[in-house]
């Protein structure tokens, strides 16, 4: 299990990891290996007092809620995913590449946090690339959808919500990425962030930067790789200030930015995690009985394959 999307609901915690698998595929730069087939929902179990502690409690597998058979459009690669509750209903965002292997966000949708969810026909129209991460706004109840990642996330193929490179740019034949990042002195590529439809299936609004700036005010560049975005969006609200976590990449440093606004733009804070075993890091940021958890992955008990991911917690720091 990897890439954790931790929420409290009805007394347990909820988290909704992807889910690894030995696929045999070799390891490449592009993530071909990352072959996921499916989602489970796992739970933390209060305890005999009714207390919940995900350093100890109890673990759930609650099994598959959903699977790439039952997305119509999806050929492959059932990669990060979140879920958001509305009105006693629950919404599974998950990414997946379609049959022309592009990366779209889709929406399924449940009575049950664990399922078994339904997904819709068509990806969300608009949507690209990967780890969404559904925020409901405390100040208006609105939610919004966050996502992107470069490299095999594709983030780098689009400007301006249109896709203006292709795959063959991408990618040499050997599976080696091309250099289609921004130059190092330019601005780094920014998540994305739209609000979603009052049936929370749609985008409301295109998309648009969510921007991250340093102590000086000015958009990280595409060269500050400690401190710029790579991928593994998580937005939280924390201390009257909106908060938003992600993955530097190739640095395997998960951040975290603040703003007074949802808009921002995002002041870089600080580090919140250092590199793990495993070249990928993920998160999400949960409180839980008035405490704040960081949830992530790593590789150590599959022997550092990155492919071969497991669950861990901590206090955030």
């Amino acid at each position: 299990m990897a890439d954790p999307a931790a929420h409290v609901w009805n007394g347990r915690i909820w988290i909704y990891p992807s889910h690894d698998r030995e696929s045999g595929i070799p390891e490449r730069d592009n993530g071909d290996h990352f072959d996921m087939v499916d989602y489970h929902a796992l739970s933390i179990e209060p305890d005999a007092e009714g207390r919940l502690d995900p350093m100890t409690g109890a673990v759930v597998d609650h099994g598959v809620i959903l699977d790439l058979a039952g997305v119509p459009w999806a050929k492959r690669q059932l990669w990060d995913s979140d879920v958001a509750e509305k009105d006693g209903r629950y919404y599974l965002y998950f990414c997946a590449k379609d049959k022309d292997d592009v990366f779209h966000i889709g929406v399924a949708t449940a009575e049950r946090p664990e399922g078994p969810f339904v997904a819709e026909p068509e990806p969300i129209a608009g949507s690209y690339s990967i780890d969404p991460c559904c925020f409901r706004d405390p100040k208006t109840g609105a939610h919004y959808l966050v996502f992107g990642g470069i490299w095999g996330g594709q983030l780098q193929r689009y400007r301006g919500n249109k896709a203006v490179f292709t795959a063959a740019e991408d990618t040499l034949p050997d599976g080696t990425r091309c250099a289609l990042e921004p130059s190092d002195d330019a601005t780094a590529l920014c998540p994305k962030i739209a609000r979603l439809s009052e049936d929370m299936r749609a985008f409301a609004e295109p998309a648009r930067d969510l921007v991250i700036v340093d102590e000086n005010g000015e958009p990280l560049k595409s060269g500050d790789h400690a401190r710029r975005f790579f991928e593994a969006s998580w937005l939280y609200f924390k201390d009257g200030k909106y908060h938003f976590a992600y993955s530097t990449g190739d640095t395997h440093l998960i951040c975290d930015a603040v703003s007074d606004t949802l808009e921002g733009p995002y002041r870089y804070e600080r580090v919140l995690l250092e590199p793990q075993v495993g070249w990928t890091t993920h998160h999400c940021v949960t409180e839980v009985d008035g405490k704040w958890y960081l949830f992530h992955h790593d590789s150590s008990p599959s022997g550092g394959r990155t492919w071969l991911r497991s669950l861990k917690v901590k206090p955030l720091p």
